[in-house]
């Protein structure tokens, strides 16, 4: 399943590249922080908690939503 992901993940990147507008749904925060310009942090309850540019969203963590920034502790920590 890895090989389908890390090609999907290059159709998602080549159509980026190409400028295609996508809306993408991931945890995988690695991939979203390369590929993304625009970044919507959504919790189980389906509230948006984080709408902003992909740079400020990860370049900031203290700066964003307690649980958004929970979040991305434990994510950038890996």
């Amino acid at each position: 399943h890895k090989e389908y992901r890390r090609q999907r993940q290059m159709c998602i990147r080549d159509r980026a590249n190409e400028g295609m507008t996508m809306m993408v749904v991931t945890h995988e925060m690695g991939f979203a922080r390369k590929v993304s310009n625009r970044v919507i942090f959504i919790d189980v309850g389906g509230n948006i908690l984080e709408d902003c540019g992909k740079d400020e969203f990860f370049g900031n963590p203290e700066a964003r939503q307690p649980r958004t920034k929970d979040f991305l502790n434990k994510i950038l920590q890996h």
